[in-house]
C-alpha cells in the first residue's frame, strides 16, 4: 500500500479498513498543550514533528473559556434568558447555587476542598462536584420541568461563531492532513454531573423510568448541538462517555436505555458523513454487544492498567474489525511513572494484541505531567511504535 496521509490513515482505521501503518494518535496531550499555550493549532503541527498522526478538535474552546461547563468540551451551554442564577456561600466551606425558573428553582450545594478550582461559585456541570456534592441539583421528576430551561439549544451567535471556526479548521486539516474531530456529546456523564454518582446508580435501579425521562431529554439536547457541529463538516464526532461502564451502570439498564440512544446518535453522526466514537476507559467488556449493535465506529480510551474490564485481547476478540478500537497503554501509569523497559513492551503488547486493522495506538487518556521521566517515556514509546 502506497504512503497514507494521517488523516486518511486515521480515516481507514476508523473504518477498519487496511492501513499502511497502525496510527498513532493522542486522545489528549494536556503537557504540551500547556506548552503551546493552548494553540490547537500549533499542538497539531508540534504532533506532526515528532512524527504522530494528530487530531485537531472544533470547537476549541479551552476550558477556563467554557465556565460553566469545563468538563465537557464543545459548544457553550446556554441557560434561557428567563433563568436567574445565584452563587452563595452558606456556611464554612459550603457553597450554594440556585437556578430560579419560570417552572421552580433548582439548588445544588457543594462542600469545597482545598484543590476545589472554581472559587466561591458552582460550575452548572462539573467533574470536581460530583464527589463532594452534598445535595445534587437534580433529586426528581418534580425537578425536570426546571431543568428544561437549562438545556437550551444553540443560538444563532454560537451557531455563526462555531462555522467561523469550522471554516479555519477545514482549510488548515485539508493543507496539513490531519484528522478534524469535533463534539463532545454526553449522555450517562450529564447524568453524572446532576444527580451525582452515588446517587444516579440507586436511581437507575429505583427509578428508572425517571432516569429514562432525564436521560431522552439530555439526548434530544445532546441531538441539536450535535447538528450544529456536525455542519462542520468533521470527520469523526466523538461523544464523552467515561461514566457509562458498567462501573456505574447495569449491562441491562444500557441495553434499554442507552443503546437507542447511541444508536440514533450514530445514525445521524453517518447522515452528516462523520464517524462516531466513544470514549470509555473502564467496565467496557460487558457492554461489546451495545456497542457493536449500537454502530459505533470507534471505541475510544481503552486503558488496560486502569480500566475493569478492559482485558485487550478479549476486546479484539469481541468487537474484531466491527469497531476501531482506540488506547492500549496507560498514560498516567505507564508512560508518566514506568521505566523505559515497561514503556516499550506496553507499546509492543498493544500493538500485538490490537492491530494491526481497526487500531489507533494513544496513551490513555492523557499525558499531563511535564517532567523529564514523561518526556522520555514519550520517546521509549514513539520509537518502539515507529520501530
Amino acid at each position: 500500500m502506497t504512503s497514507l496521509s494521517s488523516r486518511e490513515r486515521l480515516i481507514r482505521a476508523l473504518s477498519s479498513e487496511e492501513v499502511d501503518h497502525v496510527p498513532c494518535c493522542f486522545m489528549s496531550f494536556s503537557a504540551l498543550r500547556k506548552r503551546l499555550k493552548e494553540d490547537r493549532y500549533q499542538l497539531a503541527r508540534a504532533e506532526r514533528e515528532m512524527g504522530l498522526d494528530p487530531m485537531l478538535f472544533i470547537p476549541a474552546a479551552s476550558r477556563g473559556e467554557r465556565p460553566e461547563h469545563p468538563d465537557l468540551r464543545g459548544l457553550p451551554v446556554r441557560f434561557s434568558p428567563k433563568v436567574a442564577v445565584e452563587n452563595r456561600v452558606d456556611s464554612d466551606r459550603i457553597l450554594v447555587r440556585e437556578y430560579r425558573t419560570p417552572a421552580g428553582t433548582l439548588s445544588v450545594r457543594v462542600r469545597t476542598s482545598d484543590d476545589w478550582p472554581h472559587g466561591l461559585r458552582i460550575p452548572f456541570i462539573d467533574d470536581y462536584q460530583i464527589p463532594r456534592m452534598e445535595k445534587p441539583l437534580i433529586e426528581g421528576p418534580e425537578d425536570l420541568d426546571s431543568l428544561n430551561y437549562l438545556l437550551c439549544p444553540p443560538d444563532q451567535e454560537d451557531v455563526e461563531a462555531y462555522r467561523k471556526e469550522a471554516e479555519v479548521a477545514r482549510r488548515f486539516a485539508a493543507e496539513e492532513g490531519v484528522l478534524l474531530a469535533g463534539g463532545w456529546g454526553v449522555g450517562v456523564d450529564m447524568l453524572a454531573w446532576l444527580c451525582g454518582l452515588q446517587n444516579l446508580i440507586l436511581l437507575t435501579l429505583d427509578q428508572p423510568d425517571f432516569v429514562k425521562d432525564l436521560l431522552g431529554r439530555i439526548h434530544r439536547w445532546n441531538l441539536e448541538r450535535m447538528k450544529v457541529v456536525l455542519s462542520g463538516p468533521v470527520d469523526l464526532y466523538i461523544r464523552r462517555a467515561w461514566y457509562e461502564g458498567c462501573d456505574f451502570v447495569t449491562p441491562q439498564f444500557d441495553r434499554e436505555a442507552l443503546l437507542p440512544l447511541l444508536r440514533a446518535e450514530a445514525e445521524l453522526a453517518h447522515e452528516r458523513g462523520a464517524r462516531f466514537g466513544l470514549i470509555c476507559s473502564s467496565g467496557v467488556l460487558p457492554l461489546t454487544d451495545c456497542y457493536r449493535d449500537a454502530g459505533i465506529d470507534a471505541l475510544i480510551g481503552i486503558d488496560p492498567v486502569q480500566g475493569t474490564h478492559t482485558d485487550l485481547a478479549q476486546l479484539k476478540h469481541r468487537l474484531g474489525d466491527e469497531v476501531c478500537l482506540w488506547g492500549g497503554v496507560s498514560g498516567a501509569v505507564t508512560v508518566e511513572m514506568g521505566s523505559e523497559q515497561e514503556v516499550r513492551a506496553a507499546v509492543r503488547s498493544a500493538l500485538d494484541t490490537l492491530g494491526p486493522r481497526g487500531f489507533i495506538l494513544s496513551p490513555v487518556d492523557n499525558i499531563t505531567e511535564d517532567t523529564p521521566r514523561t518526556w522520555e517515556n514519550l520517546d521509549h514509546f514513539i520509537n518502539e511504535w515507529k520501530r
